[in-house]
């Protein structure tokens, strides 16, 4: 399944709309069968938040694990903003090397 955040808008900030978005993803998250994966696709996306991406991906990442993939992106607020989580968390995203 393929997931593109700009459903949820161009500009992503703030916890409380990352969290906004989870909740209304789960839903159709739901519909994500046990070994398929969940891409995410970063295009059209100007902004993306630590805040907003601490909300939505963590806890997909916490919840679907190595299933989580993350499409490349050139836009650098994205990958400063994966890198961040990276680091604030722990944790390593699993990247598709092309869309």
């Amino acid at each position: 399944m393929k997931l593109q955040l700009e459903k949820f808008g161009t500009t992503l900030i703030s916890r409380e709309l990352g969290s906004e978005a989870y909740k209304a993803f789960q839903p159709t998250l739901r519909e994500l069968s046990g070994n398929e994966e969940l891409e995410i696709d970063f295009s059209g996306v100007f902004t993306l938040s630590p805040s907003w991406a601490d909300e939505f991906l963590s806890p997909l990442f916490n919840q679907i694990g190595d299933r989580l993939t993350l499409l490349p992106s050139d836009n650098l607020s994205v990958q400063a903003t994966i890198k961040i989580l990276q680091e604030a968390n722990k944790c390593l995203f699993k990247f598709k090397l092309d869309k």
